[in-house]
C-alpha cells in the first residue's frame, strides 16, 4: 500500500515568511511607532499651547487655499505621467511663467485704472490676468514638449527625466535674465481684496482665498469633464492604455500629447496667477518649491490618478498649514513636513492613498 506523506503541520507553515513579507511587517511596525509618536507630540503641544479654535480654523482655510493651488499644478504632473510615464519636473517653472504673465497683465490693467475701478472692471482684471497666465503657460508647455521631450520619446526613461530637470533650470534662469532677481509684488484687484467675518466666531475668510479655492475647484471639475466625457479625453485614456494600439485605431498620438501638455500647462498657469494673489509676490524661482510640493501631492494621492491628485493636494495643503503648529515647530519647517510626507508615502504606500492608475503594460 502506497504511503502518503502527511502535510507539514500548520503551525510550522505559519512562520515560513518570505523576506518581502518580513520587510513589510517590519515597515508596518515602524509606521505604527511613528504614528504613535506623532499623536503623542500633537497631544503634548495641544495641552501646552492651547491655541483657540479660531487659529485652527484660519490654518485650515489657509491649507485649503494652498491645496487648491497645488492641485492645479499636480494635475499637470498626473496627466503627463499617465500618458508618457514621465515626470515633468519643469512643470513648476511653467506655472512660474504664467505667474509673471499675470503680473504684467495686472500692471497693464492697473495703469488703465481697471484694477480698482468698477466691480465689472475689477472682475475683468482678474479674468484677463488668469487668461494671460494660462496662455503663456500653454505656449511654454507646448514648446517644452516639442523641443525637449518629443525627440526623447523613445529613449530610456531616465533620459527625458534629466531633460526635464535641465528644462526646469533653463526656465528659471531665463526668467532671472528677463525679469531680474527682485521680487515682483502682485497688486490685488479691489474685487478680491478684503474679506468677511463669519458671525461672532472670529473666523475671517479672505475674498482672495475664497476665490482661489472656488476657481480651483471649478477648473479641476472642467478638466475631469474633459477627460471623462469628451472625444479628447477618450483619446487621452486610450493613449494611457497603449499608444501603439491607439495609433492603429486612428488616434493622432502627437496631437493628443500636445493637447495633454496644453491642458496641464493651462491649469498650471492659472495656478501661478492664483499663487501670486495668495503670496502677493512672484520671483524667478517661485515655481520650484510649489512644483515639488505638487509632485508630492500627486504621489500622495496616487500618480496618474486625477482624483488622487485632487485629494492629495488638498490633504497636503491642510497638513502643511496645520503641521508646524500641531507639532510645536516654527512655520519655516512647513517645507520639511511636506517633503517628509513624500518620503513616508514612498516608504509605506508607494502607490499613493488612492492608488496609481497605470495600464497593464506599465504596471
Amino acid at each position: 500500500m502506497t504511503s502518503v506523506s502527511e502535510p507539514a503541520p500548520k503551525s510550522n507553515r505559519s512562520f515560513n515568511l518570505t523576506s518581502a513579507q518580513r520587510s513589510r511587517i517590519f515597515l508596518n511596525i515602524i509606521g505604527i511607532v511613528i504614528l504613535v509618536l506623532l499623536v503623542w507630540r500633537i497631544y503634548i503641544v495641544a495641552v501646552d499651547r492651547a491655541y483657540p479654535i479660531q487659529y485652527w480654523a484660519f490654518q485650515v482655510i489657509n491649507g485649503l487655499v494652498l491645496g487648491g493651488v497645488y492641485s492645479l499644478i499636480a494635475l499637470g504632473y498626473t496627466l503627463v505621467y499617465g500618458i508618457l510615464f514621465m515626470i515633468n519636473f519643469a512643470h513648476g517653472e511653467v506655472m512660474m511663467m504664467g505667474g509673471f504673465a499675470g503680473f504684467f497683465t495686472l500692471q497693464l490693467m492697473n495703469s488703465l485704472g481697471w484694477s480698482d475701478g468698477t466691480p465689472l472692471q475689477s472682475a475683468a482684471t482678474v479674468f484677463f490676468a488668469i487668461l494671460a497666465g494660462m496662455i503663456v503657460s500653454v505656449l511654454t508647455g507646448i514648446t517644452l514638449e516639442r523641443l525637449a521631450y518629443r525627440p526623447l520619446r523613445g529613449a530610456p526613461r531616465l533620459v527625458p527625466l534629466i531633460s526635464a530637470i535641465g528644462a526646469s533650470f533653463f526656465l528659471q534662469y531665463t526668467a532671472l535674465l528677463l525679469f531680474g532677481a527682485i521680487p515682483h509684488n502682485y497688486n490685488k484687484p479691489s474685487i478680491i481684496s478684503g474679506g468677511i467675518s463669519v458671525g461672532d466666531t472670529g473666523i475671517f475668510i479672505s475674498y482672495t482665498g475664497a476665490f482661489i479655492f472656488v476657481a480651483g475647484i471649478l477648473l479641476m471639475m472642467g478638466l475631469f469633464f474633459i477627460v471623462q466625457r469628451t472625444k479628447l479625453g477618450r483619446a487621452m485614456r486610450a493613449l494611457a492604455e497603449d499608444k501603439e494600439t491607439a495609433a492603429l485605431m486612428g488616434i493622432d498620438v502627437d496631437k493628443v500629447i500636445v493637447l495633454t501638455f496644453a491642458l496641464g500647462s493651462a491649469l498650471a498657469g492659472a495656478g501661478g496667477v492664483m499663487l501670486g494673489f495668495h503670496n502677493t509676490v512672484m520671483r524667478f524661482n517661485t515655481g520650484f518649491i510649489p512644483g515639488l510640493k505638487a509632485f508630492t501631492a500627486a504621489v500622495l494621492g496616487g500618480i496618474g490618478n486625477i482624483r488622487g491628485a485632487m485629494f492629495g493636494s488638498i490633504l497636503l495643503g491642510v497638513l502643511e498649514a496645520l503641521g508646524p503648529s500641531a507639532l510645536g515647530l516654527p512655520t519655516e519647517y512647513k517645507d520639511v513636513i511636506a517633503f517628509s510626507i513624500l518620503v513616508l508615502v514612498l516608504v509605506f504606500r508607494p502607490t499613493g492613498l488612492l492608488g496609481e492608475v497605470l495600464s497593464e503594460k506599465k504596471a
